[in-house]
């Protein structure tokens, strides 16, 4: 049995998998930790943010982990309402 690392050099050998990686991490990765170190800051467990959204902790866990997978991705409604339940806003800007 391969380990995790063993598996990722194999798929980051390959350029068009690489490139897409290296994507996501400059692009995406850094918006996700803003995300997940947000609830952190504002010193809630998923289950006082889940009670906030009006929903459960599992629908946190899956989001969150949404999150850092990047599949699925949340929508911009959901992410809303994430934010609101840390007494933050979303902010979306083009650069």
């Amino acid at each position: 049995m391969r380990s995790h690392e063993e598996l990722k050099a194999i798929a980051l050998s390959n350029p068009i998998v690489r490139a897409e990686y290296e994507r996501i991490e400059r692009e995406e990765m850094p918006m996700f930790d803003a995300i997940l170190a947000a609830r952190k800051e504002a010193g809630l467990t998923q289950a006082q943010v889940a009670e906030r959204m009006g929903t459960k902790a599992p629908a946190i866990a899956r989001l969150e982990n949404a999150l850092v997978t990047g599949s699925p991705s949340p929508s911009l409604a959901t992410l809303r309402k994430y934010a609101a339940a840390l007494g933050k806003t979303l902010e979306i800007r083009l650069t």
